[in-house]
C-alpha cells in the first residue's frame, strides 16, 4: 500500500460509497467536499436488486434495510384517464427467486448517512469539508490538487465524482457542456397524512401523460411521499435546488386526471432541476485519474438507475484495485473496460424510456397495447440485464 492517500473529489453518493469500497480493502482515502456539510440534496432513490447486490458486498444490507421502504409494484398509469397501463410485482417469491435481493426506496440523505457513518468507522478514510477543488496535475509521484481556499493536497491518484458537471472530465474527455434533454423536474415530498387517503399506495406509480409524467412513492419508513413531476420546458437553470415555478407546473398538467392534480396541488414549494446526461464514451481515465459516477456517465432518470450505476462503479474499482495490487493506472483501465458498455446501455435506454413516457396519440396507443400484453414473468425477463446486475466484484455483466 502507497502511502499517499487517493484522493476522491466530490461527497455524494458515488464518491462516499468509492471511499467505503476503497477504506474496507485498506487503502488510503481522502475525500474532498466543497461544502461545509455533508447535505445531500434531492429526495427519493429507487434501489433495484443490482444495488443491494452491492449493498451486501459492503455490508451494508441491514442499515439500508431499516430505513428503506419495500413496495409491493412499479406500476405505470394513464396521467389523463387514470386507467393502469402495466403492473411490474417486486418482492414477490417469484421476483426475489430471479433477482436474490429485493427492488427498494430510499430517502436520499438516508442513503447518503448510512454510506458516511460506514466511512467513519474505517480510519483509512478522510472526509474534508470545505474543500473545492479547483486543479489538479499528474506528477510522477501521483496526483496534486488545488482548492479553492488554496490548500494543496497530493494523492497516490484522483477520483473524480464530481457529477454532470465535472471539471475533472473535462480534463479526460473534453466534450465541453452536459446534453440538455428539454426535460424538466420538479420534486418535493408530503408527509402521508396529506396524500388522499386512496392514493397511499405501497407503489412506485408513474402516471403517463402527454409530454409529462408524475412519480410518486412512500419513503422514510413510509412517513413521506416523494413526488416527482416532469415535464418537457425550453426554460433552463443549472443546479438542483432551484426552486420551481408552480403556476408553469399546473400549466403543463392541466387537464389530467384528478388525482393527478389532487397531489400536484397539495405541494406549496417544489424544489427544480433541468435533467440533462451526456453521450456514452469508453474513456474515464488518464493515469492515476478516474471518472465515477455521474462524473463518467450521466444518465436521465428515467430507469432510475443514476446512484445504483455509481455504487456498482466503487465495488468495480475498488477490486480491480486489489487485483492490480495497487496499480490505480492499470486498475482505472481494468474498471472503463469492464462498466462502460454496461452503462452505456442504461444511458441510451433511459433516454428511450423518455420518450414511452412522454408519448401522445398513436404513439403512447401502441405503448399501451404492448405493455398490456406482458406477463409478469415478461416484465420480469425484460429487466434481467439490469436487475441481475454483475458479479459480486462489480463489472462483468452477467
Amino acid at each position: 500500500m502507497t502511502s499517499a492517500p487517493i484522493l476522491i473529489a466530490g461527497g455524494g453518493i458515488g464518491g462516499v460509497a468509492a471511499a467505503l469500497a476503497l477504506g474496507q480493502k485498506g487503502y488510503q482515502v481522502r475525500l474532498l467536499e466543497q461544502a461545509s456539510e455533508f447535505g445531500e440534496v434531492g429526495a427519493g432513490i429507487q434501489l433495484a436488486p443490482n444495488a443491494f447486490k452491492m449493498f451486501k458486498i459492503l455490508g451494508l444490507t441491514e442499515a439500508i434495510s431499516n430505513l428503506a421502504v419495500f413496495p409491493d409494484g412499479l406500476v405505470m398509469r394513464d396521467g389523463v384517464s387514470g386507467t393502469e397501463i402495466t403492473r411490474i410485482p417486486v418482492n414477490t417469491e417469484a421476483f426475489q427467486k430471479r433477482f436474490n435481493f429485493p427492488y427498494g426506496v430510499i430517502y436520499r440523505p438516508d442513503l447518503h448517512q448510512v454510506l458516511v457513518e460506514a466511512c467513519h468507522q474505517i480510519p483509512e478514510i478522510e472526509l474534508l469539508f470545505g474543500k473545492n477543488v479547483t486543479g489538479h496535475q499528474e506528477t510522477d509521484q501521483g496526483v496534486t490538487v488545488t482548492c479553492e481556499d488554496g490548500e494543496v493536497h497530493h494523492g497516490s491518484g484522483l477520483i473524480a465524482a464530481d457529477g454532470l458537471w465535472s471539471a475533472i472530465r473535462q480534463s479526460i474527455v473534453g466534450d465541453g457542456a452536459p446534453r440538455v434533454s428539454g426535460h424538466v423536474a420538479y420534486r418535493a415530498v408530503l408527509p402521508l397524512s396529506e396524500v388522499p387517503q386512496h392514493l397511499r399506495w405501497n407503489s412506485v406509480v408513474l402516471w403517463a401523460g402527454p409530454r409529462t409524467h408524475l412519480v410518486q412513492y412512500p419513503l422514510h419508513r413510509g412517513e413521506i411521499m416523494n413526488l416527482v413531476a416532469v415535464f418537457h420546458s425550453d426554460r433552463y437553470e443549472e443546479g438542483w435546488n432551484v426552486f420551481g415555478d408552480p403556476e408553469e407546473l399546473r400549466q403543463r398538467f392541466a387537464g389530467q386526471h384528478p388525482d393527478v392534480l389532487a397531489l400536484l396541488e397539495r405541494i406549496e414549494s417544489w424544489r427544480m432541476w433541468v435533467l440533462c446526461d451526456r453521450e456514452p464514451v469508453k474513456t474515464w481515465s488518464r493515469g492515476t485519474v478516474g471518472l465515477i459516477g455521474d462524473a463518467a456517465h450521466p444518465m436521465l432518470q428515467y430507469l432510475a438507475q443514476g446512484a445504483c450505476m455509481a455504487i456498482e462503479d466503487a465495488v468495480c474499482l475498488a477490486t480491480r484495485l486489489e487485483r492490480r495490487n495497487g496499480d490505480l493506472t492499470q486498475a482505472l483501465l481494468d474498471y472503463q473496460r469492464d462498466r462502460y458498455l454496461r452503462t452505456a446501455r442504461v444511458q441510451l435506454t433511459a433516454r428511450f424510456y423518455g420518450d414511452a413516457y412522454h408519448a401522445a396519440g398513436p404513439t403512447a396507443e401502441l405503448r399501451d397495447m404492448a405493455l398490456k400484453a406482458r406477463t409478469p414473468e415478461q416484465s420480469h425477463a425484460g429487466v434481467a440485464w439490469l436487475y441481475s446486475g454483475v458479479d459480486e466484484s462489480g463489472g462483468q455483466l452477467l
